[in-house]
């Protein structure tokens, strides 16, 4: 992609129900940051956006563990989860949450279009209700057998054995995920989204997609044949309300949390546009500019998402923008574009074990980074996580990672070799004529831009930050080759030469590791001299709603990440002092292994 592009960053929602785990920010927020980083350095426009999912009733089951109202336990977790996130460095140009005035106003603008584009009908339907409590039970809260596949866990919405959608009453033997009883159903009435009236436009996109990865295409296609309406309003009493006159002041009636939840990549980006005083500026990113160029919206998450994705997000947005087999015409918003890329993550599980926070088995991002640095979990989470396969983390992996790759390759690299500028030279020195191994590793250097970015274009980033290390690996060796160390007194020129195209490599690995480690390459920048901050960090600020008078204040993620880095290499400055640096990554010691270990067994008992 050339500079100068709009790119959307659609960032799944985590769920607000409580913190959340290194399995999820493997999907959703590691892989989405590194991408945006490397395109604002690239020089396009990035909208990175993303907020808590608040609403449905896996909210009120855990409010009434907590002895909480719904609203009061989204404000707790909100906080949470957002105060993970800016430390672990996501660079959200918005996070924000799914219980603003804005999102409600959205939410309902689209449905209203839909409905009038006949893409949104009513229909009576058998709802599943909790006979001990009354309450509805969410399609995702029934487990059973699956009635295609005879998979024993499907869930009330889908199989992710076979990854079709699912009815709860078309489940064998179901029962409720929350105390285990057989649900009851009942006749109630709700609106569809009308799914089936897509089929043809979704093929014909999906067919175009050629540039998804293989699975996340094909699983997506295959799902084509099996679409049928879907609720997209549920017996509820905590969600945004149904806009329609003799449904919205109701409390047993709101819109099904699924489908307000997919809108909230469109509301944030209203709202993040509304907080820059120019509430057009979002529309670059959503609509095609006057010369035709589309924006490219890419939506990172992990591969139970999908079909929300991929297929019903999509529809959404064909039906608001008129196109569909019932035709129509777009809403006030006008016309939308659909996903450029849906990037699809693997699941990650630990020490052979499935996340699940009610067993314990789960490593909380809050907990990881108060006794690991971020760009740690960052580095691991590139190189050993789950974007194309599942796998799992292990703490002899971690501690093994941090130690052999960044401690005692790319750490090693930038403290020996300016230390030994520092100690010998006190500053950048001259080159004098270089030799052909010097330039050798210096075409590398400037070759790997090339490579690297491309890699992470089509979100290859494991193969990425491979070349980064394959980089950093032949610098050590071409260190060791060279010896400068023993040129001192004997050839004082060649020592010059020598570490003036080794700074000249350390320099440009910190920016092409930028990305994917920002805070250590901010370190690494001002070791070598550089005194603007290097790589922007998030902020956590306390915002009101920037169109609704007297609505509660709530935490968002923000930030100008417009700071000098580019994706280039750039000469390094003669002359510049050098000072001996501090270590730019911790080793742990390996008894940390046995400490987690004994940590998580602890827990499961």
């Amino acid at each position: 992609m050339s500079s100068g592009n709009h790119v959307l960053t659609a960032v799944a929602w985590p769920y607000a129900n409580g913190p959340r785990h290194i399995g999820h920010v493997a999907g959703f927020g590691v892989p989405s940051d590194v991408f945006s980083r490397y395109q604002r350095m690239a020089g396009n426009k990035v909208l990175m956006v993303s907020g808590t999912d608040e609403h449905g009733t896996p909210i009120q089951v855990q409010a009434e563990k907590e002895g909480l109202t719904a609203r009061e336990l989204a404000d707790r977790y909100n906080k949470v989860i957002a105060t993970d996130l800016q430390k672990l460095g996501l660079s959200y140009d918005l996070f924000t949450r799914t219980t603003t005035k804005n999102h409600y106003a959205v939410v309902q603008q689209l449905f209203l279009t839909l409905l009038d584009n006949g893409y949104i009908f009513p229909r009576t339907e058998l709802g599943a209700i909790s006979p001990s409590t009354g309450r509805t039970l969410p399609d995702r809260y029934i487990e059973g057998t699956c009635p295609i596949c005879g998979y024993p866990a499907a869930r009330g919405d889908q199989c992710d054995n076979c990854g079709n959608q699912l009815d709860p009453i078309d489940l064998i033997n179901p029962r409720s995920r929350i105390n285990g009883e057989t649900p009851k159903f009942v006749e109630t009435e709700q609106y569809f989204l009308d799914l089936p009236a897509f089929t043809e436009v979704l093929g014909d996109w999906l067919a175009k997609q050629s540039h998804w990865r293989p699975n996340v295409q094909k699983f997506s296609m295959n799902l084509l044949a099996d679409l049928k309406p879907r609720a997209i309003t549920r017996d509820l009493d905590w969600g945004v309300p149904v806009p329609l006159e003799g449904w919205r002041d109701r409390n047993d009636k709101k819109i099904y949390v699924w489908f307000d939840a997919v809108i909230g990549y469109l509301s944030a980006s209203i709202e993040w546009a509304a907080r820059t005083g120019d509430p057009d500026a979002w529309r670059p990113f959503w609509q095609p500019a006057e010369d035709g160029t589309k924006p490219r919206g890419y939506y990172f998450m992990g591969k139970d998402n999908i079909v929300f994705h991929a297929e019903i997000w999509p529809a959404m947005l064909f039906g608001y923008s008129g196109l569909g087999a019932k035709g129509g015409k777009p809403g006030e918003l006008g016309a939308l574009e659909r996903p450029f890329e849906v990037v699809s993550s693997e699941f990650l599980t630990m020490e052979g074990r499935k996340f699940s926070s009610s067993r314990n088995v789960v490593i909380y991002v809050g907990d990881m980074l108060s006794r690991y640095d971020a760009d740690a979990l960052r580095y691991y989470l590139v190189s050993a996580g789950p974007e194309n396969q599942d796998t799992d983390f292990t703490w002899s992996e971690f501690v093994r990672r941090n130690n052999d790759e960044l401690v005692a390759g790319w750490g090693n690299l930038v403290n020996r070799t300016i230390s030994m500028t520092a100690k010998n030279l006190g500053a950048i020195p001259a080159a004098g004529e270089l030799a052909e191994i010097d330039r050798n590793l210096l075409a590398a250097s400037r070759a790997a831009f090339d490579s690297i970015g491309a890699l992470i274009e089509r979100n290859r980033q494991k193969a990425a930050i491979g070349e980064v290390m394959k980089l950093v690996g032949e610098a050590n060796k071409y260190l060791s080759d060279t010896a400068p160390w023993k040129l001192k007194n004997e050839d004082p020129a060649r020592m010059a030469s020598v570490l003036h195209t080794t700074l000249q490599v350390v320099d440009d690995v910190k920016t092409l590791i930028t990305p994917f480690l920002p805070g250590s390459a901010d370190k690494v920048h001002k070791a070598m001299g550089g005194k603007a901050i290097w790589s922007a960090m998030p902020e956590l600020v306390e915002v009101d709603e920037p169109t609704a008078v007297g609505s509660p204040s709530y935490s968002v993620l923000t930030g100008d990440y417009q700071t000098q880095a580019k994706w280039a290499s750039t000469p390094i400055e003669v002359g510049t002092p050098l000072a001996a640096p501090t270590p730019v990554f911790t080793k742990l010691d390996t008894s940390v292994v046995d400490e987690e270990l004994a940590r998580l067994e602890s827990a499961e008992r």
